[in-house]
């Protein structure tokens, strides 16, 4: 039976606002996984219904959440978390997350399956195995830390994901072109949806812009989100407070860079949203373009790849699966061409303006390595390193 109590996020954290109007916030399906599984190995191992649960999310903020259609035998519990994704409704809005908990003897892992309505990997590129269920990283940590401070260390636990209606409502989503058949994701690296307009949301970014130029910033680094934040911290050794998200609107954020008078901007990003970048798209949501196996087959060309390598990246689904044919044929030097005609489509935009910029362009996989750049990495980390420095310098001097 359903739960009378209500969701909730804290309320310091429940609202954006907008030219004076409020949108509420609302978590991810990844939050409802994560939920309905630490209470379903919370009641089997208590032998007792619980309707409310409580989690912390990736970023930190509590969440309150209602649980229905609880059951619990002795060996394992179900219970179930529905989505709410605040203002920002999408497919998956409203439906139930279901987790079923069964302990297993001594000492054992956690094991985190998907069941009926959760789709399955079917295609290599989006940092799952093939053949996994669509349950993202970050969730399946957040599943697996749950389960386990609930059922302690001496024992192991499988956990099932699934979801009645997620099959139909897959067929809402891009799933299918991504390789990913018979239900939804579990997905959220943050735990929480965040509803925006998108003009907000791109001022909301330019605000971050700003505040890092009144800040004395000279340079910044833009990546397009969680990942290439993790690569410029671990791959490029370039200060990640010089880091600011620009999300799918490349174009705009340079031109407010420019308009801000910084000098230099690193473009960091998956070779999945920069190889748009390269064809001259500077939004690089797949709502507004794509273009990504026509750009890889047109540079390879240019290194007079064979036509059947050209057939077989073009038919690809995802770049991550053309990266793996493009490495075994050994034509990886395409990665920097790339990268260097990203950085000459960036000057063709800006070229107009009345203030410089130079910008570098740096490439990664789904794997955080690097796989090209405009010019070698060693020279962008001594460039932006010493304006960095000499920034610093200038603006002690000012305050003397």
């Amino acid at each position: 039976m359903g739960s009378e109590m209500e969701s909730s996020i804290n309320p310091a954290e429940q609202l954006v606002w907008h030219r004076g109007k409020a949108y509420r916030k609302g978590y991810t399906t990844g939050s409802c996984a994560t939920a309905a599984a630490k209470v379903a190995a919370l009641m089997v191992m208590r032998q007792q219904a619980i309707h409310q649960v409580s989690i912390v999310t990736p970023s930190g903020i509590e969440l309150q959440l209602a649980v229905e259609q609880v059951s619990v035998e002795p060996s394992q519990a179900i219970a179930a978390v529905r989505k709410d994704g605040g203002d920002d409704v999408d497919a998956t809005h409203g439906m139930l997350i279901f987790a079923k908990v069964s302990l297993l003897p001594r000492e054992c892992d956690i094991l985190i399956e998907g069941g009926v309505g959760i789709g399955v990997v079917t295609r290599k590129g989006i940092g799952l195995e093939v053949g996994e269920a669509a349950i993202n990283k970050t969730p399946r940590h957040t599943i697996t830390q749950a389960v386990r401070e609930a059922i302690g260390p001496q024992l192991g636990a499988r956990v099932e994901i699934f979801a009645p209606q997620g099959a139909e409502r897959a067929k809402r989503t891009y799933n299918a072109r991504l390789g990913i058949q018979g239900g939804i994701s579990i997905i959220g690296t943050t735990g929480i949806v965040t509803p925006m307009s998108e003009e907000s949301w791109k001022r909301s970014l330019a605000i971050e812009l700003e505040q890092k130029r009144a800040s004395g910033f000279e340079q910044v680094i833009m990546v397009p989100g969680n990942h290439g934040e993790r690569f410029v911290e671990q791959q490029l050794s370039l200060p990640t407070n010089a880091l600011v998200t620009m999300s799918n609107f490349v174009g705009y954020m340079l031109q407010e860079a420019q308009r801000l008078g910084f000098g230099q901007v690193v473009l960091a990003g998956h070779i999945g949203k920069l190889v748009k970048v390269a064809a001259g798209v500077f939004h690089t949501h797949s709502h507004i373009a794509d273009g990504r196996m026509e750009t890889l087959v047109t540079h390879l060309a240019l290194l007079n790849a064979p036509h059947e390598l050209l057939k077989q990246v073009y038919h690809c689904v995802s770049t991550e699966e053309a990266l793996e044919l493009i490495d075994q044929a050994g034509f990886q030097v395409a990665y920097s061409n790339i990268a260097k005609q990203a950085e000459l489509r960036v000057q063709q935009m800006l070229k107009y303006a009345d203030k410089p910029l130079n910008c570098d362009v740096v490439l990664f996989s789904m794997q955080g390595e690097v796989l090209g750049s405009n010019r070698p990495i060693a020279d962008i980390q001594t460039d932006f390193l010493c304006s960095t420095n000499n920034s610093k310098q200038a603006k002690e001097s000012r305050n003397d």
